[in-house]
């Protein structure tokens, strides 16, 4: 395997893909990467050189924010909105979703498992 940016990408898959296990790295992404090191993005990280290796690992390093630095900034910006009191940080601080979706019937990723609420009993007579 080769490690770039504390990550362990995958030897036998194709260049751009194995970018993308990267986080913060996307396809499109890798593409770029890849084409500023001067790599073909069609072969297999197993075919890259030392040289190539380093080069891409210096796009990376220099160019973009990634894994642990990309972690803690979006961190940083969630507990900023929720510090500031802002709508998107009062919906974060609740856990509910934050982009303008419906809540009724949804949302089921954000709010949890269901918590089933008991009815009133009928009094009989």
């Amino acid at each position: 395997m080769a490690r770039i940016a504390g990550v362990d990408i995958p030897r036998n898959k194709r260049g751009f893909v194995s970018l993308t296990y990267i986080y913060g790295i996307g396809q499109s992404t890798a593409r770029k990467i890849l084409e500023k090191a001067g790599v073909d993005p069609e072969l297999k990280v197993e075919e890259w050189d030392d040289a190539q290796l380093t080069q891409v690992r210096n796009v990376i390093s220099e160019q973009f924010k990634v894994e642990g630095a990309l972690r803690s900034e979006v961190q940083m910006n969630i507990k900023r909105l929720m510090d500031i009191g802002s709508y998107r940080g009062i919906r974060h601080r609740i856990g509910l979703p934050l982009r303008g979706q419906k809540t009724k019937n949804n949302a089921r990723t954000r709010k949890g498992k269901k918590k089933t609420v008991a009815n009133k009993k009928k009094a009989t007579k």
